[in-house]
């Protein structure tokens, strides 16, 4: 799916978790190539967090947290930028579907 993708936008926050995996793993140098090589495709492109991120944020976890599903702090993070930009977010955790305004793509992972 994402090599079919014509743009692929990735989070500050997604980039962060990918690093701080690749530095307790045994792979973190030859997984930090691998990341270089992707964010090179003129494809993919990194987006931050702003205020308007923020207030999304704040909204989903009252929601979450009104409903008692709350779901991983970082993952909220994706989701609110999801949910600004208008982007599908496309992952292993079925937990994204708890968030309203969240087109969720849930794919197995490679083994």
């Amino acid at each position: 799916m994402l090599r079919r993708a014509e743009e692929i936008i990735v989070s500050a926050v997604v980039l962060g978790e990918l690093l701080s995996g690749f530095r307790g793993g045994k792979r973190q140098q030859e997984n930090r190539e691998e990341l270089d090589d992707f964010f090179r495709s003129p494809r993919v492109r990194l987006v931050g967090v702003d205020e308007e991120t923020a207030l999304r944020y704040s909204e989903i976890i009252v929601y979450l947290r009104s409903r008692g599903t709350p779901i991983p702090t970082n993952d909220v993070w994706i989701a609110a930028g999801a949910m600004q930009l208008g982007l599908r977010v496309v992952t292993t955790d079925p937990h994204f579907e708890r968030v309203p305004q969240v087109t969720v793509e849930l794919f197995a992972p490679m083994k």
